[in-house]
């Protein structure tokens, strides 16, 4: 078998155009393995709740005349991979991952609760490389499933990296590649490798209610002046270029392990501590 097999996931559920649009771009470069939740997932990051019975339904995902078989799985996007890796594609090893397309923009240190880059990084820690993709929309339309939005410009670039991807030797440190596509790209858009934002870009909202045992859940709001620092994920969208952030499942802080073990030694001096690194 010449064509590669490519997993397709996402958090906003197996009904979802983004999906549908991701499946009809790689369609004619690969063979699909569908697997998303049966219903809207986003915010769930990698969690693996214990409730989610793990039941997968056979369907059909469809876009512009053409229809893929899938399975919408009573699973968190990361539980759906697993299903996807361990029990769908036990005789035939998946090339490559990906996540989405996103209704939604994930960028900066919110990345962590993103459902779309939390599929992509169990897939990835399952040995599978992986790309999450995510296409800028308006803030209520995050969870919509809306036909109104267009990811035509964000399945073109899926498909152009997914060929990429598939076609050079990895670099040992790149598990997933985070791809944004601003709402007002276009093919020729530009794109530019980009590193995470660390300055707020969504911020939690505190509900508004008059009694603590009301319902009050956390919303979100994006800030009112995004950062554009050129070199963030955050800044090239906000320039209005596709953003390419490698990631890593090694978490570790690339502090200087010595300058960190002299400043904890410094630290317990202080407080009377006694612990020795070793």
């Amino acid at each position: 078998m010449s064509r590669p097999l490519i997993l397709l996931t996402n958090d906003d559920g197996i009904d979802s155009p983004g999906l549908a649009a991701l499946a009809a771009a790689l369609d004619p470069i690969a063979d699909l393995l569908i697997v998303a939740p049966r219903v809207q997932q986003s915010g769930m990051g990698r969690s693996m709740p214990k409730e989610n019975d793990g039941r997968l339904f056979q369907t059909t995902v469809r876009a512009g005349g053409h229809a893929w078989e899938g399975y919408g799985a009573h699973a968190s996007p990361a539980q759906a991979v697993q299903h996807a890796i361990l029990e769908l594609s036990t005789e035939r090893p998946i090339d490559l991952a990906i996540s989405g397309i996103n209704y939604g923009e994930n960028v900066g240190t919110g990345l962590t609760i993103s459902g779309t880059v939390g599929a992509a990084l169990e897939s990835a820690a399952l040995g599978v490389p992986a790309m999450a993709v995510s296409l800028e929309v308006d803030e209520d339309l995050h969870r919509s499933n809306s036909d109104r939005v267009d990811f035509e410009v964000a399945a073109h670039f899926a498909r152009v990296f997914a060929e990429r991807w598939l076609a050079v030797p990895r670099p040992s440190d790149v598990d997933v590649l985070k791809i944004e596509v601003p709402a007002n790209a276009t093919p020729d858009t530009p794109w530019r490798i980009t590193r995470l934002e660390t300055e707020h870009y969504y911020i939690p909202v505190a509900p508004i209610r008059t009694s603590l045992e009301k319902v009050g859940q956390i919303g979100y709001t994006k800030v009112s002046e995004p950062p554009a620092n050129p070199d963030t994920d955050a800044g090239a969208v906000v320039r209005g270029f596709v953003s390419v952030t490698p990631l890593s499942l090694d978490m570790t802080s690339r502090v200087d392990f010595d300058d960190l073990a002299d400043l904890l030694k410094d630290g317990s001096q202080h407080i009377g501590g006694s612990a020795r690194p070793i």
